[in-house]
């Protein structure tokens, strides 16, 4: 805890706001998708997920995967408490449904599906524009995803792929040189090993367009090892740090850039 609260303090020495940016891209970006305040009609329906999963004292046995496929943690939890601790905040799921509005993606990979609550504003958003994007989300425990299915079932998500399996292992069996993400939204294992695992299996699968966001990336001293490497690589132009999360960017056009932005 004390590491976070280190980290957020010299985030917030950093951070700007949009009159620092003198990006084109970047500028729209924060002023046209953060920093969007107008209410949105789908944000009921995201608080309507979480309040039935908040409502929900049912227990469940949980169980999380270190790198490779050996089980370290498997214990009984409440879903409501999986819910206020394990999802993403209602603040987030928000922003998170307007940068997939923003980008309109055709495709998409989450990974950490956990009760779908970022799932339902990935879904929410690519469809608000009348498209649907084909979307996999990846789940390592058996549980809470089953728990996810029947919820996001209530939202006719027939476009939502659910696959419980160990994230590096799909990885590295999928061809991924022959698919492409548009988005892709990494918080599914909290480790430097993990995250750079995911990072180099990936890449081949990036266009000109993609999107990554990486959830957590000052959790931990690893995590911003991990986020510091990322943001050096080649293949990378344009990163934005939120604190919570770090966006990526490919874009050749674009000059190499890291922003630190509050949102």
């Amino acid at each position: 805890m004390f590491f976070q609260i280190k980290a957020y303090l010299k985030f917030l020495w950093h951070s700007k706001n949009e009159h620092a940016v003198h990006s084109p891209f970047v500028f729209s970006l924060i002023t046209k998708c953060f920093y969007d305040k107008k209410p949105k009609a789908d944000y009921a329906i995201l608080d309507q997920y979480r309040n039935t999963l908040l409502a929900n004292k049912n227990t469940i046995e949980v169980t999380d995967f270190g790198v490779g496929s050996k089980v370290f943690v498997s214990n009984i939890r409440p879903i409501n408490q999986i819910a206020k601790t394990a999802g993403i905040s209602r603040k987030r799921a928000e922003l998170l449904y307007r940068i997939t509005n923003y980008f309109q993606p055709e495709n998409i990979l989450e990974i950490g599906t956990s009760l779908g609550l970022a799932t339902s504003a990935l879904a929410l958003g690519s469809r608000s524009l009348g498209t649907k994007a084909a979307i996999t989300t990846l789940e390592g425990c058996p549980n809470t995803m089953a728990i996810a299915k029947n919820q996001l079932q209530s939202l006719n998500t027939s476009n939502v792929k659910c696959v419980t399996t160990e994230f590096k292992d799909y990885l590295q069996i999928c061809n991924l040189k022959s698919m492409i993400y548009d988005l892709i939204y990494f918080d599914g294992n909290h480790s430097k090993t993990a995250t750079l695992d995911y990072f180099e299996l990936l890449l081949p699968t990036i266009t000109n367009d993609t999107v990554w966001i990486f959830d957590d990336i000052h959790w931990s001293a690893e995590m911003e090892e991990a986020w510091e490497i990322i943001k050096k690589h080649p293949k990378v132009t344009v990163t934005i740090d939120t604190f919570q999360w770090g966006l990526v960017f490919f874009r050749r056009e674009q000059p190499k850039e890291h922003f630190i932005i509050r949102v």
